[in-house]
């Protein structure tokens, strides 16, 4: 859904930048109409994150981030450019204007986004109202068993999927049109669809929907991509009638999943049955249009709030982990949902504190994946501990049988990653032999070098030599080695040391870049007139081309083609020169006067003669016309004259220049 660019644009003008930004990051006056903070988007100690109060733009002297108030937001929130317009437009009680799509199709994934989640919101009241069924007796049993008191079943909206294979067909049938329903991921559908797509391909019908439906899975459970022959099957699927759809969840505790929003998106269900058949003990959703399981997080739109205040959060595998965990009063808990964690999920977690606890099952599989995950939460720039609870405990069963009290003094021992992995690998290897540090240092050295800082992984190379009891200088060496030799996209500071002040001046004055009340000088008649630095600026390099062959050529030129007032983080430049330009006009403190102004034309000049002067030497050294000759000495003359004159007016100089 498309958002007009004329909405976009006003509630721009209606933002203040400054209240936004500083609801993520905390902001200091820096200046006249600066701001500055800790930059979200990468991890540092010292500010060099500012925000322009008057231009409304953020810029990052560290990593290069820049862009506007609808930038920020997508980039924080991990949200499209229209999703941060309405975001932002909830932020200012702004209402929003009617939907328009730019295609039918984009209408349509609109559409079936919007019914997908009615149909899980509807879906989780049903599971909801049926465990407090009679019917339902033992699944009540089960989460009592557990521990779980009617509140938290009740705030985790826990509820109970029958056995039946239609009630829950039935009772959405008539809410909801029944693509809509097999697009949903609720149901699973078997013989009807194979004999569907046997005779329409010509086949007999085996491969994935027998395979899937027999797990209980559905070709809905892959993405929907573009890819050749999914709008075939989706075609197909539509043929499906309606009566050939059962539950995919049946005699399952359901735990909904919800969007950092909070709205309904996805289910866990974990089985009641000891049945073989039954299927696995925990099925999840299948992903949709509204559901990505690498970019969900459990539980977050509730602990999102405990994690900025406490500036950590506690990682866990599983719903019931979180539940027990965040029941006992611990609510910056989240919970990757048993699957593998992910970068994406790592970026999302990152958006409200970079510190982590993370408390995965102690067995081997548990540790291997809390190794997975730390080695993606350390290249997201985390600050990590480890909580490895005692053998057979995961944090609902150690909660449940040594209480609140004894976990909060697990957190409080959690081990910092790095002391972790060197537990990890003296259990491993066998550290007092030559073979056994080497097999150590092996094991270790792939996670140094997932760190950012070359700087940390150097003290980490050290840190762990010692701890290792690695006396060999060989051995140090090549561990140092190996982790400062690391590899990395390194991040490209904006190159201010190439442009010269007086560019950066008129730069500042193309892009309006003083906006205080501007200084009075006399006009032609006398009077007092309001001097414009953007309008002198722009008539001189205009006229003068003064800034031919700079490195801010392409620059300057763009901003003296844009039309007033200039939109810096929308100027049609390269990503290079916009954060250039963000960093030249968040430097800007001092007034632009016509001093100033004449001072940095007068300094281009100069730039510019002596470019020439040189051009003018190259040729007298080439050349062998006494009468060229000539000219050319008279010319380089008059222009070193010029150059050393600097009483002289800029019109004299470029009067030289221009002969």
């Amino acid at each position: 859904m498309a958002l007009p660019d004329s909405f976009a644009q006003n509630l721009k003008q209606q933002a203040d930048i400054v209240r936004i930004v500083g609801e993520y990051v905390a902001l200091k006056k820096a200046g006249a109409q600066n701001y500055s903070g800790l930059c979200p988007f990468h991890k540092e100690k010292t500010p060099s994150f500012s925000v322009h109060s008057s231009k409304q733009f953020y810029h990052c002297f560290g990593c290069g981030a820049s862009g506007d108030v609808f930038s920020f937001v997508g980039k924080i929130e991990n949200i499209t450019f229209s999703e941060a317009v309405r975001e932002v437009a909830q932020k200012l009680g702004v209402a929003l204007p009617k939907k328009t799509y730019h295609s039918a199709q984009e209408a349509r994934e609109a559409h079936l986004r919007g019914a997908l989640a009615e149909i899980h919101e509807r879906a989780a009241q049903l599971f909801r109202d049926y465990l407090a069924r009679p019917e339902a007796a033992r699944a009540r049993e089960y989460l009592a068993s557990r521990g779980l008191k009617s509140e938290t079943i009740q705030e985790f909206s826990i509820g109970y999927a029958p056995e039946s294979g239609s009630w829950l067909r039935e009772e959405l049938k008539g809410e909801f049109r029944e693509e809509w329903l097999r697009e949903s991921g609720l149901f699973s559908w078997k013989q009807e669809k194979d004999e569907v797509l046997g005779r329409e391909r010509g086949t007999r019908a085996t491969s994935s929907s027998s395979r899937a439906a027999s797990s209980g899975s559905s070709s809905a459970e892959r993405p929907h991509s573009r890819t050749p022959g999914f709008d075939e099957e989706r075609t197909l699927e539509s043929s499906v009638p309606l009566s050939a759809l059962y539950s995919r969840f049946r005699n399952r505790i359901m735990f909904p999943i919800t969007n950092e929003a909070g709205r309904v998106i996805a289910f866990t269900g974990r089985t009641l049955s000891t049945d073989e058949k039954a299927g696995p003990k925990y099925l999840n959703s299948p992903e949709t249009a509204i559901y990505s399981k690498s970019r969900v997080l459990f539980n977050l739109h509730r602990a999102k709030e405990a994690i900025r205040a406490l500036n950590y959060s506690i990682l866990v595998e599983g719903q019931m982990d979180c539940i027990s965990v965040y029941a006992a009063g611990f609510r910056n808990v989240i919970a990757s949902s048993g699957t593998a964690f992910t970068g994406a999920q790592a970026g999302l977690l990152g958006r409200f504190a970079k510190q982590v606890v993370v408390n995965f099952d102690p067995d081997t599989a548990g540790a291997k994946a809390t190794e997975r995950t730390l080695g993606l939460l350390v290249e997201e720039g985390f600050e990590i501990r480890v909580l490895t609870l005692e053998a057979g405990f995961d944090p609902d069963l150690f909660i449940r049988r040594q209480g609140r009290q004894a976990y909060a003094e697990a957190l409080k021992r959690s081990q910092k990653y790095f002391d972790y992995l060197i537990e990890r690998a003296r259990q491993e290897f066998r550290v007092r032999s030559a073979e056994g540090k080497q097999k150590a240092l092996n094991y270790l050295l792939p996670h140094i070098q997932r760190v950012p800082s070359r700087i940390v992984r150097d003290g980490l190379a050290e840190e762990m030599a010692q701890k290792l009891d690695i006396d060999s200088a060989v051995l140090r060496q090549e561990l140092k080695h190996a982790a400062t030799s690391r590899e990395t996209a390194a991040i490209k500071s904006v190159p201010e040391a190439q442009v010269t002040e007086a560019e950066k001046i008129l730069i500042s004055a193309l892009a309006g870049g003083d906006d205080r009340k501007p200084s009075r000088v006399s006009g032609p008649s006398g009077s007092d007139e309001a001097f414009d630095p953007a309008r002198q600026a722009r008539y001189v390099l205009s006229r003068e081309r003064l800034h031919a062959g700079l490195g801010t050529e392409s620059l300057i030129e763009a901003l003296l083609h844009c039309s007033e007032p200039v939109e810096p983080m929308q100027l049609p430049v390269s990503d290079s020169e916009r954060r250039l330009l963000a960093a030249i006009l968040m430097k800007q403190d001092e007034e632009l006067s016509a001093e100033k102004i004449e001072a940095a034309v007068r300094a281009l000049v100069r730039v510019q003669v002596r470019r020439r002067l040189e051009h003018i030497q190259k040729q007298l050294e080439t050349s062998s016309d006494p009468v060229l000759v000539k000219a050319l000495v008279e010319k380089k003359v008059r222009l070193k004259r010029a150059l050393m004159d600097r009483s002289a007016s800029w019109e004299e100089v470029t009067g030289v220049f221009a002969e």
